[in-house]
């Protein structure tokens, strides 16, 4: 059942996936051109982040920060009113527009509509060594969306994201695609709802290069903790 249950998926990704592709075709073009002359750069972001197995790929997302971010302030993290976003990419992150090129990720089978959000290929430290709990998470393919960020986004810790995550895996091997079904439904709800864009610093007192410093250490030193 469950191999039958992951055959529905992916017919489902390929289905859903280029339909929207050709839907939303005038709407790409439309941000393309916007993008380009909101700011200096690409129109399309592309990042190394890990799927099932821990393979890393390369994501696509509209470009909605300057050049080279990832590199500056805050890295990885993503606090209110980060200086480093562009006007038209806070609102593509406002309304997740940026993420509609990861249909081409879904197409190319990267990533599921469905499953645990790909992290940054170096987010969690070395792969390999990564503790079990904290791999369970790439039983599955990674999502456009998925249970953590139903339940919280950006809102909760990357250690509460894993446990959503390990919960979709467990959830999707005892009922298959009902658990993307419902996912999706939540999802949409929650695009319009624009809630939990941003992370939360730790301690509001420091800086953003503090906080995201700060961060990244506690979540690699959590995710290598001993079975």
């Amino acid at each position: 059942m469950y191999r039958i249950n992951l055959v529905v998926k992916r017919i489902f990704d390929l289905v859903s996936s280029m339909i929207l592709a050709l839907i939303l075709l005038p709407l790409w073009i439309a941000l393309a051109l916007w993008i380009k002359l909101d700011s200096k750069g690409p129109v399309l972001f592309k990042q190394g982040r890990r799927t099932k197995d821990g393979r890393i790929f390369n994501l696509y997302k509209f470009r909605s920060m300057v050049v080279n971010a990832e590199k500056m302030e805050a890295g990885l993290f993503n606090y209110e009113n980060d200086p480093r976003v562009t006007r038209v990419g806070k609102i593509l992150r406002n309304t997740s527009l940026d993420e509609l090129p990861q249909l081409f990720n879904i197409i190319k089978g990267d990533m599921s509509v469905v499953g645990p959000r790909p992290c940054v290929s170096y987010e969690l430290g070395d792969f390999d060594t990564l503790n079990k709990r904290y791999k369970k998470r790439f039983e599955v393919k990674a999502g456009l969306t998925g249970l953590a960020q139903v339940k919280g986004r950006n809102d909760i810790s990357w250690d509460e994201k894993v446990g959503y995550d390990n919960q979709y895996v467990d959830n999707f091997r005892r009922i298959g695609v009902l658990e993307d079904i419902k996912i999706l439904c939540l999802s949409i709800i929650k695009v319009f709802r624009k809630e939990n864009i941003y992370e939360t610093k730790a301690d509001s007192a420091m800086s953003d290069a503090e906080a995201a410093k700060a961060e990244e250490a506690e979540i690699i030193r959590i995710a290598h903790l001993p079975d």
